[in-house]
């Protein structure tokens, strides 16, 4: 809103009209003035669902050796993160970008699908909250609408990067002088960085397009959902997710700034990608929302979050990466993610495959894997053999835990960044 209006006083030589032209003052802006809506809201939406009693149940101390210290701290704080976000976008962003809308709409329809989640463990009185399925299907969607939109929307375009040879000795990286519609994405550790999704669906022949858009679309559903579940499985300790989540905001605003750049995305032999520059407004109040949330949400927290802000950052993050096709990064720059769901998945399997020959057998202590590192061995289930069983050898206090989890992200976001170099 106020970018049109200052783009429009521009004409009229008004000072500081033009500034606004710049997408760095914008996005600088719009990370201050989220993290002042989040700081300022948060704290009225705490008293607010205080008075109501609106508020975390008792948890299980097999799960949460703390969770005494817990009872009656506010959840639904993904709200806060919300109103945080999209005010200082719909104020300072392009909303005729095709990207800053799909960013928009993810938003608005996993935190919609979060806040059913949390309503209903709260209000009804159900422990599991929304169905797994119904989940699910609300992710899937999400996903579906954003990659049929990047397919059939005339202004999802980008600029396929041509290496070329000068003088048989320097690398000159070109970018192509007309946009087109690409299956191309990043793909790390490889000379000419790109995988096209046309080429993998190569044997479909003459049909290879519509099936590379097909498997696109499919990749974006599964990036999607699988990021979406793994922050939702990481919000398990004050301040887990919403300090991760902010450190891979900064990488990925990193990546969005340099794929909008031609200069840059040249220098670093990526596809140039003209729009872009929106997301990095808008990942500056991701990562405003994620800083200012961190003020009521770090140990001891004030306020969770809740499936509310979980699955809504986890989509935010998947559905960043895929717009600016670097969807191949995620794996390692959400590795905590990954791990977090992975050991989730082995552990049920596990423990599945050796029910079914009569035996209980589980690897880790507990999971997702942060709660493996402080659940303390007398607290274990003693019918039960645990493959590893004495690691760690001792408990930790989950601010160290979550502390440590946030210096690997960090080494992750740097290691994803270097990937761009390293071929």
């Amino acid at each position: 809103m106020l970018y049109y209006i200052f783009r429009f006083l521009e004409q009229y030589d008004i000072p500081g009209a033009r500034m606004w032209g710049y997408v760095s003052f914008r996005a600088l802006l719009t990370l201050i003035l989220s993290l002042l809506i989040s700081a300022w809201f948060g704290e009225r939406f705490i008293k607010y669902m205080k008075r109501r009693k609106i508020a975390e149940t008792a948890r299980d101390h097999d799960i949460d050796p703390f969770g005494e210290k817990k009872i009656g701290v506010p959840t639904m704080g993904g709200i806060i993160i919300a109103v945080s976000i999209l005010v200082p976008v719909l104020l300072l962003g392009r909303m005729r970008n095709i990207y800053l809308l799909l960013m928009i709409v993810t938003t608005v329809w996993l935190g919609f699908l979060g806040f059913l989640d949390d309503y209903i463990k709260i209000f009804r009185q159900k422990k599991a909250g929304l169905k797994g399925k119904w989940k699910i299907v609300g992710q899937v969607s999400i996903g579906f609408i954003v990659g049929m939109t990047l397919w059939l929307s005339p202004d999802a375009k980008i600029h396929e990067n041509i290496t070329t040879e000068k003088q048989g000795m320097e690398t000159v990286v070109t970018h192509k002088s007309e946009p087109v519609k690409s299956l191309k994405t990043t793909i790390p550790f490889v000379k000419n960085h790109n995988l096209g999704y046309d080429d993998i669906m190569s044997f479909c022949g003459k049909h290879k397009t519509a099936a590379g858009w097909i498997l696109f679309v499919l990749m974006t559903i599964v990036v999607v959902t699988a990021v979406s579940n793994g922050a939702n499985l990481n919000d398990g300790m004050d301040g887990m997710c919403a300090g991760n989540s902010a450190i891979i905001g900064v990488a990925l605003g990193i990546l969005a700034y340099v794929s909008s750049h031609i200069e840059m995305a040249s220098y670093l032999n990526i596809m140039y990608i003209p729009g872009s520059q929106e997301l990095v407004v808008f990942l500056c109040a991701f990562i405003g929302a994620m800083i200012g949330f961190l003020w009521y949400n770090a140990y001891p927290a004030q306020v969770f979050m809740g499936d509310t802000g979980a699955l809504m950052i986890g989509g935010i993050i998947g559905v960043g990466a895929v717009i600016i096709h670097k969807e191949l990064l995620l794996p390692i720059l959400c590795g905590i993610f990954f791990v977090e769901s992975l050991s989730v998945i082995i552990q049920t399997q596990v423990f599945k495959f050796y029910k079914r020959k009569g035996k209980r057998i589980r690897v880790f202590r507990a999971t997702p894997i942060h709660d493996n590192f402080r659940k303390e061995d007398k607290d274990l289930d003693s019918t039960c053999h645990f493959i590893f069983r004495n690691w760690p050898e001792r408990q930790f206090h989950e601010s160290k835990i979550t502390v440590r989890f946030w210096i690997t992200t960090i080494i992750l976001a740097a290691m994803t960044i270097i990937t761009l170099k390293i071929r």
